[in-house]
């Protein structure tokens, strides 16, 4: 099926599906100015309630006097190139439509004299802490967004014995205004697999909440604790496999806590005091390791309202909690737990350090993309390869000649599949990959990254690789080697202004050249003071369409750890699209984009020239009251 084909059908299968509009957070135009070399580049966002040819005018005030920069209405694009400014002077723009709701457009960006060529967001970073991983939502409804910032001191991964430091989450006006700050108290481990925030407008009202995994002696955004702050429950190893154990919901305003329940599900249920045999046989250890591996995300279960999804375990047990919350109150929606029935416990062991939220059946409502496993939205199997735990996992309109979605998942070791591309409905594998090193046990040895990006154009589809166990080559959608070179294998950005995506390696954004096979450098961030998290996964703070144009943001912490800074590209394009963030599966993408080993968001559509018409998001913007 060609694109043009497979676009009338999803359309129609989409018209007769989903009735009801996903209700989305409120934005306004989240016009930016930023220096180029032949002027001042203005960007602003196409929102997902108006029409695609929505008219534009762009308008410069300086010293109370205004001017109309365009000559005829702005109708292809969202962003434009001022070569008439003096970079040396300051100016005032902002835009006028022809839309609804007129209210988005009261909006503006300041262009300060000579400005950088980036937005700095100076921080209150703790003595021996980093900045490491952030997520935005509009905290107090006002159409922008606030930063959440997961500040870190000393850290361990789950393998390692050593105490650590207590997880401080902050929150951030643009402007660098502090608005609060939680510390999740010493009985809550710092490491990648321990803190999983979650930021959403919960309850609809305009105004997001954040929900995180509490436990004795968290302290609340007022100074308020949770539990008894006297408790310490780190043993000898620096481990914490005692105490109780809690998920609460905070106001995203204030940092205060709303609500607090027990977490679901907890370490060893049945028994206060497990054996080490009871917990090696349920959780694959006893010291830690595997029984905290913790994931999280948000999902629209119903198809109209989102809820909370909260898991612990992926190498062996997995237990998957859903969440909704109203009323200031959260109730459990399902919990799907491998150790529930014998039917569920041939689904042991199948998750990744990651997953994704996705509409893959086509019904309006999402399921949960748990590594090699996919739960409907009821919190039952939808499918499973059984292929296993892996490092990385891709979900989008991948293949366009395959209809709806496509997952590209990569397994840590398993015989002939140490990478494998499946249809995200039925979860037929439609191609894999094996893995061709051994390690010293013997065993198949996993490939630890991978990525699957539209980067060759002469190719339909997104193009996947993967970097280790002997996996080399880029690949197009049928499986079949396109290339024997790998490029990076860490994030993707929408940055140049085509329809192909770029890759984000570290600090450096890149393009690939598929002529000669190599990777071109367009732009590096380690020349304005900025490092990447993480260590060798180099994830930036976070990569998401945050303001200005369709195309994407991405956040640096600067090498003294006292700043964010954010770079947008001003690079004119005359292609328009509607913001990212209100592609429901790329905002969600977001939301679960810092939890675990980082991975870059999708659409649920293919994103390419041969693309006469990308279909309008269905969804409705929540003002705040």
């Amino acid at each position: 099926m060609n694109v043009k084909l497979k676009y009338i059908a999803t359309a129609f299968l989409f018209s007769q599906i989903l009735s009801a509009q996903r209700q989305m957070e409120y934005l306004k135009r989240g016009i930016i100015a930023l220096p180029s070399d032949s002027g001042v580049f203005v960007s602003w966002r196409l929102l997902g309630t108006e029409a695609q040819n929505t008219h534009f005018d762009l308008y410069r005030t300086e010293n109370n006097q205004t001017i109309k920069l365009n000559e005829k209405p702005l109708l292809n694009e969202t962003n434009f190139l001022d070569k008439t400014a003096d970079k040396a002077k300051n100016y005032t723009y902002f835009v006028k439509s022809n839309t609804q709701d007129q209210s988005v457009d009261i909006d503006s960006a300041k262009y300060v004299a000579n400005q950088k060529l980036y937005f700095s967001i100076p921080l209150k970073t703790p003595v021996g802490y980093i900045p490491n991983d952030a997520s935005v939502a509009d905290l107090d409804g006002d159409g922008e967004y606030e930063i959440i910032l997961h500040q870190t001191g000393q850290s361990k991964d789950n393998s390692q014995k050593g105490i650590t430091d207590e997880p401080i989450i902050q929150a951030y006006k643009l402007n660098g205004k502090l608005l609060w700050e939680i510390n999740l108290g010493k009985n809550i481990r710092e490491g990648a697999h321990y803190t999983q925030f979650l930021v959403y407008d919960l309850d609809q009202d305009g105004k997001a909440e954040i929900v995180m995994k509490t436990a004795d002696g968290s302290k609340d955004g007022q100074g308020k604790f949770i539990g008894d702050p006297t408790k310490n429950y780190v043993n000898e190893n620096g481990m914490i496999l005692s105490g109780p154990e809690f998920l609460t919901v905070f106001d995203g305003q204030t940092g205060a806590e709303i609500n607090t329940v027990n977490y679901q599900v907890p370490r060893f249920a049945g028994s206060l005091n497990p054996t080490d045999e009871q917990m090696t046989e349920t959780w694959g250890d006893a010291k830690g390791n595997r029984i905290d591996r913790f994931l999280g995300a948000v999902a629209y279960l119903d198809g109209k309202k989102p809820s909370i999804v909260m898991s612990r375990g992926y190498y062996t047990r997995t237990a998957i909690a859903a969440w909704d919350y109203k009323d200031k109150k959260l109730s459990l929606r399902w919990l799907f737990d491998t150790e529930s029935s014998e039917e569920n416990k041939k689904y042991r062991g199948q998750g990744n350090h990651n997953l994704t939220v996705a509409d893959v059946d086509n019904d309006g409502k999402d399921e949960i993309v748990f590594g090699a496993m996919t739960v409907d939205d009821d919190g039952k199997v939808l499918n499973s390869t059984g292929f296993g735990h892996g490092d990385a996992l891709h979900v989008g309109d991948l293949d366009p000649s395959n209809l709806g979605l496509e997952i590209f998942d990569i397994q840590e070791r398993f015989d002939d599949a140490g990478a494998h591309f499946r249809d995200g409905k039925t979860g037929k594998v439609l191609w894999k990959l094996p893995s061709t090193v051994y390690s010293k046990q013997g065993k198949f040895q996993g490939p630890g990254r991978g990525l699957s990006l539209n980067i060759d154009p002469r190719y339909e589809g997104s193009e996947s690789w993967a970097a280790g166990a002997g996996l080399k080559g880029i690949y197009d959608v049928k499986g079949k080697k396109i290339s024997d070179k790998n490029p990076p294998a860490n994030m993707g950005i929408y940055w140049d202004g085509d329809f192909l995506s770029e890759i984000l390696d570290g600090t450096n954004v890149s393009k690939w050249d598929w002529k000669n096979e190599k990777s071109n450098l367009i732009f590096d961030a380690k020349n304005y003071q900025c490092e990447s998290n993480n260590g060798t996964k180099k994830n930036p703070a976070l990569v998401a369409d945050l303001f200005g144009d369709w195309r994407e943001e991405v956040m640096y912490r600067t090498t003294n750890n006292q700043e964010l800074r954010i770079f947008s590209t001003t690079i004119p394009t005359k292609h328009r699209l509607y913001t990212l963030m209100h592609n429901p599966q790329y905002r969600l993408s977001i939301v679960w984009q810092n939890v675990g080993y980082n991975q870059p968001p999708h659409t649920d559509y293919y994103l390419d020239k041969s693309v006469k018409e990308i279909p309008k998001p269905n969804v409705k913007s929540i003002k705040s009251k």
